[in-house]
């Protein structure tokens, strides 16, 4: 499945009615992208995070991205399962890059102008995938799932309809739990829809407003 919930969806908001934070989400073709942003007091982009988890693997992947006045100013991506394993990428106000290194494990190397381009354009490529699952009303929600029963971060009790391939995805892993799940769904004009299931509390990390910078 691709971008479900993202492209399907048409619509526009002004920057009255867009929050300064958001947090949202998409299927790719390999994986899960969770996305949180932060704007600054105009409405430009500040900070932005991408939690890109795979269907198979335990690597998941983090990307910061920082801008400046709006433009982009730092990449920054590291490994959940290899924390000494990164690349960090910098960019003057003329988006010439003024720093670049990717961290191996015993090494540091430059980065290729070809790298360079590649993350510039999935740095693009989040960005419009931010703007578009805003104006579209998809947001991300995480939460536990403890003995039946789902609760936000917040602590908040919620009921989930959900498709019959999420019901049972989550009845398969409710069955092999010991005790409770961490969850991730997406919530949208056009429906829920499970994005994770996890042994693993994502309220521990989650970041919140006021918290990317």
């Amino acid at each position: 499945m691709a971008v479900t919930l993202a492209f399907s969806l048409v619509g526009c908001s002004s920057h009255q009615d867009t929050p300064l934070f958001s947090a949202s989400g998409y299927i790719a073709d390999q994986g899960i992208n969770r996305l949180w942003r932060e704007d600054d007091s105009e409405h430009r982009p500040q900070t932005l995070i991408n939690v890109y988890s795979p269907y198979y693997g335990k690597d998941t992947v983090i990307t910061r991205y920082e801008y400046v006045d709006g433009e982009l100013h730092l990449i920054k991506e590291s490994h959940a399962a290899a924390k000494d394993l990164g690349v960090t990428l910098r960019f003057d106000q003329e988006g010439n890059v003024s720093f670049m290194q990717r961290q191996l494990a015993d090494a540091k190397e430059k980065l290729s102008a070809d790298d360079i381009e590649r993350y510039k354009y999935q740095a693009d490529k989040v960005l419009n995938l931010s703007k578009t699952l805003r104006a579209g009303n998809v947001q991300l929600v995480q939460g536990r799932w403890r003995q039946g029963v789902i609760t936000t971060c917040a602590g908040e009790p919620v009921t989930l309809s959900l498709n019959i391939r999420s019901q049972v995805w989550l009845a398969k892993r409710a069955a092999k739990a010991d005790d409770k799940l961490g969850l991730a769904w997406l919530t949208a004009p056009e429906g829920n829809e499970l994005l994770l299931v996890a042994n693993e509390d994502f309220c521990l990390w989650e970041p919140k407003q006021g918290q990317l910078n």
